[in-house]
């Protein structure tokens, strides 16, 4: 069983930053890949970005060239840097963890105001 921690969502002015992060404890072998989805009012969760043990990451069309993910693998944890943020970035953004079943935080809202 995996646990997930997350932090850092909160409410911003647009253009502003925030970093999210998410640590993850408990019984598992190793991770793979680890990333961040969102999911907005009356729309379906989305892959913002992920990266793999190895450091490649993807992202979202949407969010290229202004967010940035990375972990740190001794910690067990993924960072999502968020920047020029745009209101239509609002959603609660989950992380998600792979060992390779599939695991959810609890979700953390971001909001970013015009």
């Amino acid at each position: 069983q995996v646990q997930l921690v997350e932090s850092g969502g909160g409410l911003v002015q647009a253009g502003g930053s925030l970093r999210l992060s998410c640590e993850a404890s408990g019984s598992f072998l190793s991770i793979t890949t680890m990333g961040w989805y969102r999911q907005a009012p009356g729309k379906q969760r989305e892959l913002v970005a992920d990266i793999t043990g190895g450091g490649d990451a993807n992202y979202a069309d949407s969010v290229k060239g202004r967010f940035t993910i990375s972990r740190d693998n001794a910690k067990n944890t993924v960072y999502l840097q968020m920047n020029s943020l745009k209101p239509e970035d609002t959603a609660v953004y989950y992380c998600n963890v792979r060992t390779p079943i599939w695991y959810w935080g609890q979700g953390t809202q971001v909001t970013v105001s015009s």
